[in-house]
């Protein structure tokens, strides 16, 4: 199915989340060269782009509801959907909560650190359905979109009447 909000033929959504990923992404790695070096600066940086991140996953959020909404109901890919938007929304409380706790200038406390580090690893499995989403059941890309395809992870083609040739499997 083609995405319901575009720009220039391609989904917002898709172009829009690559900057919260790489903002929250680039926060914890700099908590973690905080962590190694002892240098403040990077505790400084990360709790700037905390607020960056979590505001491009505000935007980027309403673009990912309007394609959800578009996906017909009792696909595998509505559920999916579902839980990668769910799954983001809790990403971003968590970076909230890991922001609130710190100071600009002060080291944040194993709290604040936990949640960034825990909101990481979640977003990594949002990611991963995202991808799902876009890479193996089409949404957002084609009108031709297989919405109940297997799950990547389960070796069968996306297209159930593409036959298991070595076609298939490239």
């Amino acid at each position: 199915m083609e995405s319901k909000a575009k720009l220039f033929g391609h989904s917002l959504h898709q172009m829009l989340i690559v900057f919260p990923l790489g903002l929250l992404a680039t926060a914890v790695i700099f908590d973690v060269i905080h962590l190694i070096t002892g240098e403040a600066l990077w505790f400084t940086l990360s709790y700037w782009m905390i607020p960056a991140g979590i505001i491009g996953g505000l935007v980027a959020a309403p673009f990912g509801l309007i394609d959800w909404l578009a996906i017909p109901s009792k696909t595998r890919a509505k559920n999916i959907g579902l839980l990668h938007g769910l799954g983001n929304v809790v990403v971003l409380g968590l970076f909230f909560a890991s922001w609130w706790m710190r100071e600009a200038n002060l080291s944040p406390s194993a709290f604040a650190l936990v949640f960034s580090f825990v909101g990481a690893a979640l977003s990594l499995v949002t990611g991963w359905l995202g991808g799902e989403l876009v890479d193996r059941l089409g949404v957002g890309v084609d009108t031709g979109a297989n919405l109940d395809a297997p799950s990547s992870l389960s070796g069968k083609p996306a297209n159930l009447n593409f036959s298991n040739t070595s076609q298939a499997k490239n």
